[in-house]
């Protein structure tokens, strides 16, 4: 398989992967009959699969997987992309979901390359391949098959990120003959015990090693133990020692229904058109979608946001100073829902802990720092962001996003291809993140009643405001009737 269409808006266009075509052609051609020589005659049938929108969230390769009659006979595939530079010969094999083509299919293309070109392949970091698990992403056309659990991978010379090909004489002809030959033993072994490279796994691909998903996920989940026994122990001895926790967690809740709300004033403003739009696949960051932001849009929906906020925190502004029992009740609190997240991102996708477990193992640590400097719980607080921190970092330095990064993943969310169970806990992991944060800075105030002096809640005041006008304009109309009578 390889894409023919070019990267690019209105005059601007990029000369993208007409090397992966050519040699798609090349291939095909010793299967076929020419010049009155018979080609290879394989043993399976294979399709030589030329594909458009490759530049564009590789929609081709997801109509044909998703379309085509003979998508579901489909056990492999070889995926040609930008084979003519000069930079090393490249294996991506990440794609939505934790899924990984068959070690197998992995394994026969780093063998049938280092032949090739005596040397093995490059491939994603051990730190990136562990981040695509916990946040699948690629700008290669193997995702769509992965997505239906077919075995697929991407033979390039280009990194994370594709690129044009060079000009025709400045194409590298000795690497894409080597490119192409690998592709063809490729194909050819395949031919031969095609069966043994069906199905996807989870797994990350190090030192000529396979560490299987499930070796992973033990990892992950034992490495969230200690933080869940510390959790509950400090529960449990703030409730032997009568330590009220009933105003901490209303606290938690009033900041998490503030996120939630502008989790769904986001989706609304996308639902509305404010936002760029189009299917859930992944975004071409050369495009205007990916890289102009909608300041109009986005200057409302902050200003929304803000206002939101000043209702919001009606219940959380401190009427008197916090006690210590308080400051520690609303750190547990913030702590236990921390747990349930994990068990929740255990759940959907246990390799995502990878950006969650920093926050768990450091934030424990603030309650036995809360006597400290402020410069000291500051710094045990940024080390509890530096999984989410890390991911934004590494994720625009491998896509050349640059500083577009936060708009780019914003706008997967808006188009749906980040999945709304990830929004919701990522937004319940901020909502903690925010009651530590004003816990060790020391403007925390537990969810103050009515018996406090606090003012009426945001639905409260508005159901009264209702109710009164109600009243007011039914009695003013019966006056107005006694009036004429």
């Amino acid at each position: 398989m390889a894409h023919r269409d070019t990267a690019g808006e209105g005059l601007v266009v990029h000369r993208d992967n007409r090397s992966g075509t050519a040699a798609l052609v090349e291939l095909a051609s010793a299967y076929t009959n020419t010049g009155g020589a018979s080609g290879v005659k394989p043993q399976h049938t294979i399709v030589f699969l030329s594909t458009d929108g490759g530049a564009f969230g590789s929609l081709g390769a997801r109509h044909f997987v998703e379309h085509s009659p003979e998508a579901k006979n489909v056990v492999a595939v070889v995926n040609l992309d930008t084979i003519a530079t000069s930079s090393r010969p490249r294996i991506e094999i990440s794609g939505p979901g934790p899924h990984s083509p068959s070690s197998t299919l992995l394994g026969s293309a780093v063998a049938r390359i280092s032949v090739v070109t005596q040397a093995s392949p490059g491939r994603t970091s051990l730190f990136g391949q562990l981040l695509d698990l916990a946040f699948p992403f690629s700008l290669y056309e193997q995702w769509p098959f992965l997505q239906h659990g077919i075995s697929a991978i991407t033979l390039t010379t280009a990194g994370d990120r594709p690129v044009s090909d060079p000009p025709l004489g400045h194409l590298d002809i000795e690497r894409l003959g080597q490119m192409g030959g690998a592709a063809q033993t490729l194909v050819a072994s395949l031919d031969q015990g095609l069966e043994l490279s069906q199905g996807t796994s989870s797994y990350v691909y190090v030192a000529g090693r396979i560490v299987h998903g499930w070796a992973l996920a033990l990892v992950l989940v034992a490495l969230v133990v200690p933080f869940a026994v510390a959790s509950v122990d400090l529960f449990a001895r703030c409730r032997r020692r009568h330590v009220p926790l009933g105003p901490a967690f209303r606290a938690y809740r009033r900041r998490l229904g503030f996120w939630l709300w502008v989790g769904a004033l986001f989706e609304l403003f996308a639902f509305f058109g404010a936002f760029p739009s189009g299917a859930a696949v992944p975004l071409d960051p050369a495009s205007s979608a990916a890289g102009d932001w909608p300041r109009l849009a986005l200057t409302a929906f902050v200003l929304l946001a803000g206002v939101s906020w000043l209702l919001a925190r009606r219940r959380l502004v401190a009427t008197r100073p916090a006690t210590v029992e308080e400051e520690l009740a609303g750190q547990t609190a913030a702590l236990l829902c921390l747990g349930l997240i994990s068990l929740l991102v255990i759940a959907t996708n246990v390799y995502a802990l990878v950006l969650f477990l920093p926050s768990l193992h450091a934030w424990l640590w603030l309650p036995q720092v809360r006597d400290r400097s402020r410069l000291v719980r500051a710094a045990v607080f940024a080390a509890g962001l530096i999984g989410p921190i890390l991911f934004v970092g590494l994720f625009a330095k491998r896509f050349g996003i640059g500083l577009d990064t936060p708009w780019y993943l914003a706008e997967l969310a808006a188009i749906g291809y980040v999945p709304i169970v990830a929004v919701v806990l990522a937004l319940a992991w901020v909502a903690a993140a925010a009651q530590l944060l004003v816990v060790s800075a020391g403007r925390y105030a537990p969810y103050a009643g009515a018996a406090e002096g606090a003012p009426p809640g945001l639905v409260r005041t508005g159901v009264r405001t209702v109710v009164l006008g109600l009243r007011a304009r039914r009695g003013a109309g019966l006056s107005r009737a006694y009036g004429r009578r």
